[in-house]
């Protein structure tokens, strides 16, 4: 379809290997769609076992992939995250904010019953892409 482009990267690109058939991002017009991450590293090993520490690598990992695309974090517009345990909320709140100190994005909050690869928190989220981007 024109005007729509997907990527797909590689632990070799500092990206962790997916846990199912996707691609990382797709772009369409000046909207780039980040994959949801899970917090794991290039390895696939899920890193820590608390949410402050899987909100920080799910959002390394979507940064990565944002970076690859040719954009960053001030471009991030709409985030959705989803929590196994709704009593992580503030904890998860703390980790999230520090990412974002100068603009806060949008974004959707909901509990789940289950995620994969017995993650707490995975998140994924849509950035505007500017004139020059890949």
């Amino acid at each position: 379809m024109s005007g729509i482009r997907s990527f797909t990267f590689t632990p070799d690109d500092g990206v962790p290997p997916g846990v199912a058939p996707f691609a990382h991002a797709t772009a369409a017009g000046e909207t780039l769609y980040v994959t949801g991450q899970m917090p794991t590293d290039v390895t696939g090993a899920v890193v820590g076992d608390e949410v402050a520490t899987q909100t920080d690598q799910v959002i390394r990992n979507l940064a990565r992939v944002t970076e690859l695309c040719g954009g960053g974090l001030s471009d991030v517009v709409s985030v959705r995250a989803y929590l196994l345990d709704w009593a992580d909320y503030p904890a998860f709140n703390d980790a999230y904010a520090a990412w974002f100190p100068d603009r806060l994005p949008s974004r959707t909050c909901v509990g789940v019953t289950g995620l994969a690869v017995g993650a707490l928190v995975e998140v994924d989220w849509v950035c505007w892409r500017a004139a020059g981007w890949a």
